[in-house]
């Protein structure tokens, strides 16, 4: 990479050409620094042991450390101790196309709890909408269909009406899943949807006798949960679609389910029907009310339970899976849980507890250190450290109406909440 020519330091800065020439007249101009006399390789590895602050200081000196400074690879170690800087525990950038610099600038202001508040979208009945994100639509629920709002390139508005509209339930759709442009709705009409978002191909098939509260999609298999006490695996291959493959009995309604990613990626071939290849590694979270999770196979086979020692009622309304190995799950017992099945299945290796024993309906992390939260009155959204006990920043969004947080999902730069009647964004680029 070039750097920038020699004469480039700001106007303030020591040994600069044009003013030591305006304050000195004939004086000569200052010799070059020694420090430019070192190789790029060696003067990014000076500055990789300096941390955030002694990076910014030394970017104020002249525009060669300047440019020098914000170099992606010097920020990289500093943005993996970050919240929500785009980077997991393994190190995989899910943020590319943003500099590390500004992701770290980000990142303090959603440690602090500086954000920008407004409510994007209303409506007048109250329902309980799910969403989903990616890097260009908001896909949102409301009643029957599910809605796809376009994300402005600046700022955190979206379009006014919704560019796509995904319909084919009789009833409100209760959840659903974006997977590999396609999206799974399960409904209150006992039915499952497929929409393929990029074409007007769809399949619809009646699910369960009851609503469907939960639905997952991976490797051309559907999972789904419903009120009437079953747990089922549906196959999408060619002449078998909507064919039911495995149906598990629970003990209680089903609220919350996932597919383990420990599914191949080869698994997954994009056609006009997703094709199904059967993989011993596909794995299912069937979170039960009443009961701890249960973890089973795609056959149907009862792999273990989750915990032990739960009280009856204290059940999982939400998991999210950060790796094979470690997952979050949260309910009505007010705990956020961290697992690890590599080490037990029976004790979970962190709790944290809502300060005010209110249930928490959705869970997301970043898959490294935060953690967001939405609890069932006023609107509050959490923010949580890993590395900490106690909750980070709170966000009373429903004051004075109460309602809880349906769903929530957020970016390296802003966070969507999903509540009764509103949809509600925090800006955290704003100072």
């Amino acid at each position: 990479m070039a750097w920038p020519p020699p004469g480039s330091s700001s106007s303030g800065s020591r040994g600069g050409g044009a003013g030591a020439a305006a304050e000195g007249g004939s004086r000569a101009a200052s010799p070059p620094s020694p420090l430019w006399a070192l190789p790029e390789e060696l003067l990014l590895l000076i500055c990789s042991y300096l941390d955030a602050q002694a990076l910014g200081r030394l970017a104020q000196v002249c525009r060669r450390l300047r440019f020098l400074s914000s170099r992606d690879v010097l920020w990289r170690r500093i943005a993996r101790g970050c919240l929500n800087s785009g980077f997991t525990q393994l190190g995989t950038d899910l943020a590319a196309g943003i500099p590390v610099k500004e992701r770290v600038k980000v990142s303090q202001n959603w440690r602090h709890g500086r954000c920008r508040r407004e409510t994007v979208l209303k409506w007048k009945c109250n329902l309980m909408p799910w969403m989903e994100l990616d890097d260009e639509y908001l896909y949102l629920s409301q009643a029957e269909n599910i809605q796809a709002y376009h994300l402005c390139a600046e700022g955190t508005g979206l379009q006014c009406h919704p560019q796509a509209i995904f319909s084919g339930h009789q009833e409100d759709v209760c959840r659903f899943v974006l997977v590999n442009s396609h999206i799974v709705s399960g409904g209150g009409d006992g039915s499952i949807v497929l929409h393929k978002i990029h074409g007007s191909y769809s399949v619809k098939f009646s699910a369960h006798e009851q609503e469907v509260n939960c639905v997952d999609f991976q490797g051309g298999l559907i999972v789904s949960g419903s009120r009437d006490r079953t747990a089922k695996v549906w196959s999408l291959s060619a002449g078998r679609v909507g064919q039911c493959l495995h149906t598990v009995q629970t003990e209680d309604r089903v609220w919350s389910i996932a597919i383990s990613p420990l599914l191949r990626n080869d698994i997954w071939k994009t056609s006009v029907t997703p094709s199904l290849l059967w993989s011993d590694e596909l794995e299912g979270v069937f979170a039960l009310n009443d009961f701890s999770p249960n973890m089973f196979h795609c056959s149907g086979q009862l792999l273990t339970c989750l915990g032990t020692d739960f009280h009856r009622g204290a059940g999982v309304l939400d998991v999210f899976y950060e790796t094979p190995s470690l997952l979050l799950s949260c309910g009505y017992d007010t705990y956020i849980r961290y697992w690890d099945i590599r080490t037990s299945t029976r004790k979970c290796v962190q709790e944290w507890e809502e300060p005010h024993d209110s249930a928490l309906y959705c869970i997301r992390s970043d898959k490294n250190h935060m953690i967001a939260s939405g609890s069932s009155y006023y609107g509050v959204v959490r923010l949580w450290d890993k590395r900490q006990t106690r909750c980070l920043q709170s966000f009373h969004l429903s004051s004075p109406t109460s309602s809880p947080v349906y769903c929530l999902r957020f970016s390296t730069t802003h966070l969507y909440a999903a509540l009764a009647s509103a949809l509600h964004v925090l800006d955290f680029t704003a100072s």
